[in-house]
C-alpha cells in the first residue's frame, strides 16, 4: 500500500490510539470530576481496535502509542497489546508504546515487556502525596511509585511527563528533575492545553514553558539537542544529571511544521489534529465490510484533510476551551 502523505507533504508515521475514555484518576486539567463516559456499545471492541491499528501499520505507521483515559484499566487490554506486538516481530512496526498514569503498572509491567513494549511514558505532576491527591482527585502517589519501580525492574525505559501548572507544581520542578536524574529517567514538561470544559478557569493554570526554562537554567545547564522520539517535544540535555529534558509547547510555540501524527479514539473517530475539531468516522467503514477497501478509502480521505497546524490560545475568563472535547477522549 502507499504511505500516508498529507496535503503539506508530511508522512504520517505515528498513530496514537485511545483504547478507552475511562480512567481511575480525575486529573483537574484533563477531566471534570463528574465525567460521563461513553456507552459500551459505542466503544470499539479490542478486535476492532487491532484491525484498525493494523490497517494503519499496513499504510506506513511505524510507531503506535496506546493511551486512554488510562489504557491499562480497559478489561483484557493485554490481549490487544500482545496482538499488536506481532507487527514488531515482522519489522512493520518500529515501536509499540503507551502513556500511563502508573496506577496499574505494578500489575502489568512484566507482561508489557513480554509483548514487546520497551518504553513507556508515565504522567506524574508532583512528588508530594497531598498535592498528588489534590490534582488527581482520586489517585494515590505510593501506588504510582510502586508502578514506576515495577516498570524499571521489568526493564522498561521510563519517561516522566509533567504538566507545568501555575501556583501548583512550579516550585517542585527542580525536585522532579533531581528525582528523574537519580532514577535514570528522562522527563518532558508540557504546557496545559485548552481541551474540554473542566471545573476551573484555565488561565489560572497556564504557565508558559519559556518562563519555566528560564527559571530552570539558574540551577541546571540545559543544552539543546536534536534528539527526536517522533513526538512534538524539543529536547535538551541536562549536564548535571546526564538525562534528557523535553519541552512540549503547543501554546508558546506551535509545533506543527513537523507533525507526523494522527489520533484515533476508542469509538473509531480519527482526529487529524489535536487542536482542531475536524474528524473522520472510521467505525462505520470498519463495521460495514470485513474487507478493508472502505476503511482504506476513509483513511485516505481523512489524511487528505490533515490541516497545516492548530491555533491553541488560552483565552481570558469567560471564553470556552479551544476545543470542546476532553483530553481523555483523544488521549493527549
Amino acid at each position: 500500500m502507499t504511505s500516508m502523505i498529507d496535503p503539506f507533504g508530511r508522512a504520517v508515521t505515528y498513530l496514537r490510539v485511545s483504547v478507552t475514555d475511562r480512567c481511575d484518576f480525575r486529573c483537574i486539567y484533563c477531566m471534570a470530576e463528574d465525567m460521563t463516559f461513553l456507552p459500551k456499545a459505542e466503544v470499539l471492541s479490542l478486535e476492532e481496535l487491532d484491525r484498525l491499528c493494523s490497517a494503519f501499520v499496513r499504510r506506513g505507521v511505524r510507531k503506535l502509542r496506546l493511551t486512554g483515559g488510562e489504557p491499562l484499566v480497559r478489561r483484557n487490554v493485554m490481549s490487544l497489546i500482545r496482538g499488536l506486538g506481532r507487527h514488531l516481530k515482522t519489522g512493520d512496526l518500529e515501536e509499540l508504546t503507551l502513556t500511563s498514569n502508573g496506577s496499574q503498572l505494578a500489575r502489568f509491567a512484566d507482561e508489557l515487556v513480554d509483548a514487546g513494549v520497551r518504553r513507556i511514558n508515565v504522567s506524574l505532576d508532583t512528588l508530594d502525596p497531598d498535592r498528588f491527591e489534590a490534582i488527581t482527585r482520586w489517585g494515590k502517589l505510593d501506588k504510582v511509585m510502586e508502578g514506576i519501580e515495577a516498570a524499571r525492574r521489568a526493564g522498561l525505559h521510563v519517561k516522566i511527563n509533567t504538566v507545568a501548572l501555575k501556583n501548583f507544581n512550579e516550585d517542585e520542578l527542580d525536585r522532579m528533575i533531581e528525582f528523574c536524574g537519580a532514577n535514570g529517567f528522562d522527563m518532558t514538561l508540557i504546557e496545559t492545553m485548552p481541551l474540554g470544559e473542566i471545573d476551573q478557569d484555565r488561565t489560572d493554570q497556564y504557565l508558559p514553558l519559556s518562563q519555566v526554562r528560564e527559571r530552570l537554567e539558574s540551577t541546571w545547564t540545559l543544552t539543546d539537542i536534536p534528539y527526536k522520539t517522533g513526538g512534538p517535544a524539543r529536547y535538551t540535555e541536562i549536564a548535571e544529571t546526564g538525562r534528557k529534558l523535553g519541552f512540549i509547547t503547543p501554546l508558546t510555540h506551535n509545533f506543527c511544521e513537523g507533525c507526523n501524527r494522527v489520533r484515533l479514539t476508542c469509538t473509531g473517530t480519527l482526529y487529524m489534529c489535536l487542536g482542531q475539531d475536524d474528524a473522520a468516522d472510521l467505525r462505520a467503514p470498519l463495521r460495514a465490510s470485513e474487507a478493508d477497501e472502505l476503511l482504506d478509502a476513509a483513511i485516505d480521505e481523512a489524511i487528505g484533510r490533515k490541516p497545516k497546524g492548530h491555533d491553541f490560545v488560552i483565552e481570558r475568563r469567560g471564553e470556552g476551551p479551544a476545543v470542546g472535547r476532553h483530553m481523555s477522549v483523544t488521549g493527549g
